[in-house]
């Protein structure tokens, strides 16, 4: 599933690309799956509207529109929210360009090229509200390192456990929680409530250069994950332990290991992490 360095960098190529935009048209594919608002809402909000900008909160890709003003709606406002699932793209392309199957949302611009949600697996989800979206956590990437620490404290549960509590700190995944943990020296099993105080400083420096170095490459493409162009990411490539079971570690050579944590397959150095 995208965690924030990737819905981030599609976030960003997606309001570069259409940022401005007016969209002429929405068409839905009917899978019922897909659609957390009705397909009717969504394209009757969306159409005529102008696209504001688009941001990222949370693992949520964020389209601001301003509404066509002729609709005479009571708010001049809305927010149509994307959220990847496991194998959602958001793509922008011409019309020319064949439509990818497992389309789910083609937003028409008036410039004359798309806006698409793609997802095989339909675990994405498309919904349109009112309201400002503000997520179901705080912000990994401005929180401070003071309230940070305050999040976990008197926290019985594994330290990634913690990270991954969306309601917390909302964005970081499976991913960014391991090599955050490794590049602090914590194992994941540690409980939230017995870290010291320099070592929620430390996991909270290592967190946000983590999620930082991942956005400036693009993401991690370890699945499905493309940009808004169809590119893949890069920071796969500096792992330190996902995905790297039975790989020596790169700073002391023993082997990787995995195990489980709140369900999720974990990776850590036996040497390094205490």
């Amino acid at each position: 599933m995208p965690e924030l360095p990737e819905v981030e960098t599609v976030a960003n190529g997606v309001n570069e690309r259409v940022r401005g935009q007016r969209i002429t048209s929405v068409w839905t594919s009917g899978k019922p799956q897909t659609f957390k608002s009705a397909e009717s809402e969504i394209a009757q909000v969306l159409t005529g509207a102008t696209i504001a900008g688009v941001r990222r909160v949370g693992k949520t890709i964020v389209m601001s529109v301003e509404l066509a003003a002729e609709r005479g709606s009571a708010s001049a406002s809305a927010e149509f929210l994307i959220h990847l699932g496991m194998t959602g793209r958001l793509l922008v392309s011409h019309p020319d360009v064949p439509l990818p199957p497992h389309s789910h949302a083609v937003l028409a611009l008036g410039d004359n090229r798309e806006l698409r949600f793609v997802d095989p697996r339909r675990f994405g989800r498309l919904s349109v509200q009112q309201q400002p979206y503000l997520g179901p956590g705080r912000e990994p990437l401005t929180i401070s390192p003071a309230d940070f620490a305050a999040l976990f404290r008197g926290r019985s549960t594994p330290i990634k456990a913690a990270l991954l509590n969306q309601s917390l700190l909302h964005g970081v995944g499976n991913i960014y929680a391991d090599e955050a943990l490794a590049r602090a020296g914590i194992r994941p099993r540690r409980q939230a409530c017995r870290l010291t105080r320099a070592e929620f400083a430390r996991l909270h420096a290592s967190l946000q250069g983590v999620l930082h170095r991942a956005i400036a490459l693009g993401g991690s493409s370890v699945s499905d994950y493309v940009d808004a162009d169809g590119v893949t990411g890069f920071f796969q490539l500096e792992h330190l332990v996902y995905a790297r079971e039975g790989l020596p570690c790169r700073s002391c050579g023993v082997p990787i290991r995995k195990i489980t944590v709140a369900g999720r397959g974990t990776h850590f150095c036996p040497t390094c992490q205490r």
